[in-house]
């Protein structure tokens, strides 16, 4: 049978994207390495303790720029 826990690592908090909200959960971006590979940006919400995740999103460093253009064209 297959090991289905999902392993990850939060290498480096860059910050809330949020401020918390009634559950204590916050949105964030920090690099996280799932599952042993290399580490990417991710977006999505953590509890307090960073034990548990909500449905996020994952990035690499090309698609982090793409979007940062993005951002920066449509917030102008």
């Amino acid at each position: 049978m297959e090991d289905k826990e999902i392993r990850f690592e939060i290498v480096r908090r860059f910050g809330g994207l949020s401020a918390p909200g009634r559950t204590g959960w916050t949105k964030e971006l920090n690099m996280v390495a799932w599952n042993g590979r290399e580490p990417k940006y991710d977006i999505r919400e953590w509890s307090a303790d960073h034990s548990k995740m909500g449905k996020g999103l994952t990035l690499s460093r090309e698609e982090a720029l793409a979007l940062k253009d993005l951002l920066a064209d449509c917030l102008a």
